[in-house]
């Protein structure tokens, strides 16, 4: 007999308490179709609270990309030097296809520019209102064809007024230039009192690159590679030169004497450097448009000429001429 009796105050309760550790579903007497929730997290199935979580991980991880590449396309221009932004004019986004052959395949820029690392990658271009670089507007409606381009024009604090045409000489403004995600290239025009156009890519890893004939060759090795032949590539060389620092700066008797070049290399092909086109005839076309010498030329400079702009590439070119 117990010291102190105490009268039950609620029925008996069956307590159904554990055998196991772990308890799982006998996979040989179930039905297929007659799993209970209890046991659905246990087959492979996500909680349904998992799930929303993981959605909205995936959403703040989106906008945080959004957020760094904006962050990295900025740095390269509101950080240095040679980024007193004042008025954001233009961008563009073109997907269209090139009618010339040396510019059909897409290069790889992961390999000519380095591996993306979640910014995009973003061309700064200094050049100055009274030297119109026609060369690199040639080029970048030839990158807005093989490349998700974002252009956009700036106007610098050095400079007082730009002309309507300059401020929208990249193409007019894109409905999504907000997602710098959406595009491969960056390709930002700063109109600025500068001696000497100058261009920045990479403001870590490399140091600007001075001079219109040496942006030029920068941009036109991510559309097609330099000619394998050494002799052809120091030719495409030659004429560039040629065509800055004699046909669009010499004298009169420097022009004359390119111009006599000219004829008698298209004499021989139909192109400044053999069958295809190149970087040679961009830059001499436009540096002939430039100094209006188009129309006292040659037979053979041209016939030259009329190919060239049947092309259609140098639309921008004669645009902003007009």
């Amino acid at each position: 007999m117990s010291m102190y009796q105490v009268k039950p105050v609620s029925p008996d309760i069956k307590i159904d308490l554990p055998t196991c550790m772990y308890k799982l579903p006998n996979i040989h007497t179930r039905q297929e179709n007659s799993c209970s929730s209890d046991h659905a997290l246990q087959n492979g199935d996500v909680d349904p609270a998992v799930r929303a979580l993981e959605v909205r991980q995936d959403e703040i991880m989106r906008k945080l990309y959004e957020l760094k590449a904006a962050v990295e396309g900025l740095a390269k221009t509101v950080t240095t030097p040679d980024a007193d932004l004042d008025v954001t004019v233009s961008s563009s986004l073109s997907s269209q296809s090139s009618s010339c052959d040396i510019f059909k395949a897409t290069k790889n820029l992961d390999a000519l520019l380095g591996k993306d690392l979640g910014a995009l990658r973003d061309i700064v271009i200094n050049a100055n209102p009274a030297q119109p670089p026609l060369t690199l507007l040639v080029l970048h409606n030839l990158l807005c064809q093989h490349y998700r381009v974002l252009s956009t024009v700036h106007v610098h604090s050095s400079v007082s007024s730009v002309p309507p045409q300059l401020l929208s000489c990249l193409g007019p403004k894109h409905a999504d230039s907000y997602a710098r995600h959406m595009f491969q290239l960056g390709f930002t025009l700063i109109w600025k009192n500068v001696p000497k156009l100058e261009m920045k890519f990479s403001v870590r890893n490399m140091c600007p690159i001075e001079g219109e004939a040496n942006v030029a060759r920068f941009l036109f090795k991510l559309l097609a590679p330099y000619p394998s032949d050494p002799a052809v590539a120091t030719l495409v060389d030659s004429w560039v030169d040629t065509a800055f620092y004699q046909l669009a700066d010499g004298s009169a008797k420097e022009r004359a004497a390119v111009l006599r070049a000219l004829d008698s290399a298209l004499g021989r092909g139909p192109w400044l450097c053999g069958t295809e086109f190149s970087l040679a005839d961009i830059a001499c076309y436009c540096c002939l448009s430039q100094n209006g010498s188009t129309s006292a030329t040659a037979a053979n400079v041209q016939r030259w000429i009329k190919s060239c702009e049947n092309l259609g590439h140098f639309g921008p070119a004669k645009l902003l001429l007009k």
